[in-house]
């Protein structure tokens, strides 16, 4: 079973962030992002970003669900802040 540790290590390998938080059970995670790799990206395209990059773990189960809760650029992630 992967802890969310694991999970924000595959993350951070696929793309830098400047915001991660992981949580999960071991079966199933939640994943708020945030990175300027998403900037003038659409919130479909940033989620296919990190689903894509994950590919092969979740192909061969070994990651069985991350839901992606936030996919925001820096900017987009201060201003839902205040």
């Amino acid at each position: 079973m992967l802890t969310p540790e694991e999970v924000k290590a595959m993350i951070t390998s696929l793309l830098s962030c400047e915001y991660l938080e992981v949580e999960g059970d071991g079966h199933h995670f939640f994943a708020q992002i945030v990175s300027t790799a998403f900037t003038g990206k659409s919130r479909l395209a940033r989620h296919r970003m990190i689903k894509d990059g994950l590919a092969q773990q979740i192909a061969s189960n070994e990651l069985h669900a991350l839901s992606i809760t936030t996919a925001a650029t820096p900017a987009e992630w201060a201003a839902k802040q205040h």
